[in-house]
């Protein structure tokens, strides 16, 4: 008895288990407040999308009413990705001096302006004026919103919340397609000045609503304001623990030791701009030089393989297709605006799970493959006087395939991964390199469209879009690391060994494991102790 006695108590002192302990781990929260500061943040590129959108179908009004040529259209549609490099370029310093959140209101401001200039044009020469402001204002916008979210965002939803852009881009272009159809009834002369005059309604509230945001912790670090940092990642992290760590690793990158904890700190005047060129481009480190090859390369490869081509001249693309009718064409690019619109929103919810290289790559796969449909279709029609019914649809069918394809991986990824890759001293300079080839490709692109495809046929132009995309894809196989589950300090590991980034990735694994319960968060990330060289 006494034996038993013991037995039993010994049984009831154990914790006694219900049936919600073998319940599977609950998945951690995205945090809200970081989400809504992306959101914030991410909409100033509704702007840039709506200019796209909405000038596919401008266009063929303005040609008509102010009697312009084709070419000068092209110059018109492509024109402001060029003079959106003035944007870019002075956003990397201005986001420096004046900080990500101000920067943002900046570019609603500029954007607004140019979109009343744009719609109270009465000539070409007003309207090429109107589309110079605009284009500043876009150039900051496509800047500086990846590059806050980026800091804003904790690491278990970078990828998520760094999509946002694309996604209000493509909602922008949507908006764009549905006013051409609006606005197409109305007199020649006012319909296309209001598709482009009411562009300004929105920049209004997005540039109040970016006022309500905090500045991103990364800067406020870099101007020595710790006690600020620490309330925005507290509010902007998923545990303090995180915070706590978040912190650590950007006073490293920041040169601040870590003993410092006042609320106001003295920074070392390496971190506050100076040299960041000549690290940049003249003498860097071959981890930078990889991330700089990586991230001007996926900009580069995102606009060579024929987007703005497909989303600007989608109406002469279903013309050339056999579609005539002008409220078919017009509805036919309202639909590959919302197929667009869809699959962006698929990519954000798969990029913190399947990882970014096995979209970019399924992504870029897939683009191949319709670009190819596209060409085969458009040189069958274009061969044959009479109306192919059956080419048509195929024509039709791998546009939308095309732009799904572009925004299930192209789209978002390339925003996503070149905005986290860079070092927080290099980040806002690095950007803007990359943002400034996106827009001299999609310039250059979009200016001479209609001359590539009347030298080499419409169908030509389409199979030369995929071999550049067959080309890009064995770029982005070979250079491009997977940074999914990395913070942004670890990447200076990750990069540097170019097409050899595998054992820098199979090392950060070894780390990880070996301090497996030190210094870890929940979700697994590396958080300290991953910088050092790798054999």
């Amino acid at each position: 008895m006494a034996d038993r006695t013991t037995d039993d108590n010994t049984v009831s002192s154990q914790p006694q288990k219900t049936i919600a302990d073998f319940d599977p781990p609950q998945k951690p929260k995205r945090n809200k407040y970081a989400f809504a500061c992306a959101i914030l943040a991410s909409m100033t590129s509704i702007l840039l999308g709506y200019d796209i959108g909405v000038m596919s179908g401008a266009a063929i009004y303005i040609k008509d009413d102010l009697k312009i040529s084709d070419v000068e259209v092209e110059v018109l549609l492509g024109i402001l990705n060029l003079y959106s490099l003035i944007g870019s370029a002075a956003a990397g310093r201005t986001s420096d001096w004046v900080g990500r959140r101000y920067t943002i209101v900046l570019a609603g401001a500029i954007f607004f302006v140019g979109a009343l200039l744009m719609g109270f044009a009465t000539n070409y020469s007003f309207l090429m004026f109107g589309r110079f402001v605009a284009g500043i204002g876009v150039g900051y916008a496509l800047m500086i919103a990846p590059v806050y979210t980026a800091e804003v965002s904790p690491a278990s939803s970078r990828g998520f919340l760094t999509s946002f852009p694309e996604v209000f881009i493509n909602s922008g272009i949507l908006l764009g397609y549905v006013s051409n159809y609006a606005f197409s009834k109305l007199p020649t002369h006012l319909g296309w000045r209001l598709m482009l005059g009411v562009g300004a309604i929105p920049s209004i509230f997005l540039a109040v609503g970016v006022l309500a945001m905090p500045e991103s912790p990364r800067w406020l670090v870099m101007q020595g304001r710790l006690g600020d940092a620490t309330r925005v990642l507290d509010k902007t992290s998923d545990s303090k623990e995180e915070s706590m760590l978040r912190l650590a690793d950007i006073k490293e990158a920041a040169g601040i030791p870590e003993h410092c904890t006042d609320d106001v700190v003295q920074v070392p005047k390496r971190s506050q701009g100076q040299d960041v060129w000549k690290e940049l481009l003249l003498h860097p480190t071959p981890a930078v030089r990889h991330i700089l090859i990586c991230a001007i390369g996926i900009h580069f490869f995102q606009q060579a393989s024929g987007i703005d081509a497909v989303v600007l001249y989608s109406p002469r693309i279903f013309e050339k297709a056999g579609i005539t009718n002008s409220d078919k064409k017009l509805l036919c690019t309202v639909a590959v605006g919302f197929v667009k619109t869809v699959f962006i929103l698929v990519a954000t919810f798969f990029v913190d799970k399947v990882g970014r290289r096995p979209l970019l790559l399924a992504s870029v796969a897939g683009m191949i493959l319709s670009l190819t449909g596209l060409g085969l279709g458009l040189t069958i029609i274009d061969q044959n006087h009479e109306r192919i019914l059956w080419a048509a649809v195929l024509c039709l069918t791998m546009v939308l395939l095309y732009v799904a394809f572009f925004s299930i991986g192209m789209g978002p990824i390339t925003w996503v991964y070149s905005s986290e890759i860079f070092p927080l001293k290099l980040r806002a300079q690095g950007c803007s390199l990359g943002v400034a080839m996106n827009r001299v490709v999609s310039g250059v692109l979009s200016m001479t469209f209609i001359s590539l495809y009347e030298a080499i046929t419409i169908g030509g132009a389409f199979f030369l879009y995929a071999a550049i995309a067959s080309v890009a894809w064995v770029f982005f196989f070979t250079m491009l690391p997977e940074t999914h589950g990395r913070t942004l300090e670890d990447m200076e590991v990750l990069f540097g060994k170019f097409h050899k980034w595998r054992k820098a990735n199979a090392l950060l694994k070894q780390k990880k494991n070996a301090s497996h319960g030190d210094g870890i968060t929940n979700n697994g990330q590396v958080q300290l102790g991953t910088r050092g060289q790798v054999n």
